[in-house]
């Protein structure tokens, strides 16, 4: 029998079309989320509904506020900015809470991540403190408390010491219209 008489082996239709249909059903998955009117950016937080972690950190030297202590969230909306000098979404983000902390029905405190104290003084400094505690995590530690992805975040704790609310990222006047300011004033007439 010579070589050119052989049949030549042909692999199973199955091997051929499996590609494909992989690739079809991720390309579905994908359409599906995108059409499902869900903001794919948000991240899903466990402290929602829950007691903000206990925290106690000392304050930023060289200003004349408290340091950030859980026990102060108790009766009072407050929210909690985490933030660095060395975070550029923090530059961009903090007109946005210099604005909002004219609002005072609610506090702004200010978790101080992994920042150096003259580096972070020079930031308030240069573009204002919307701040009425600020709170220094040199080591990071509590920035792991809150489940923080990275800088910047702000959560909102309600009068009754629970995280009520998460965003991720910097503050736009786009997202405090659109999410920020409905929890806060749900937030505010929470009894």
């Amino acid at each position: 029998m010579s070589i050119d008489s052989q049949k030549p082996v042909r692999p199973h239709r199955i091997f051929v079309i499996l590609p494909l249909l992989i690739f079809l059903a991720l390309a579905g998955m994908f359409l599906a989320q995108l059409l499902s009117g869900r903001d794919l950016t948000a991240v899903p937080s466990a402290l929602i509904g829950q007691t903000a972690p206990k925290t106690e950190l000392p304050p930023l030297e060289g200003l004349s506020l408290p340091g950030l202590n859980s026990a102060d969230f108790t009766g009072k909306v407050t929210l909690v900015n985490v933030w660095a000098s060395w975070c550029a979404p923090c530059r961009e983000e903090h007109p946005v809470l210099v604005e909002l902390s004219r609002d005072q029905r609610f506090s702004i405190a200010g978790l101080n991540y992994k920042d150096k104290p003259e580096n972070a003084r020079r930031f308030l400094g240069d573009l204002g403190n919307p701040f009425k505690a600020i709170g220094v995590d040199q080591n990071g530690r509590t920035a792991i408390d809150w489940g923080v992805y990275g800088v910047p975040e702000t959560f909102l704790v309600g009068k009754d010491g629970k995280v009520a609310f998460k965003h991720v990222g910097p503050l736009s006047p786009e997202a405090v219209a659109a999410t920020l300011m409905p929890a806060i004033e749900k937030a505010l007439a929470a009894q």
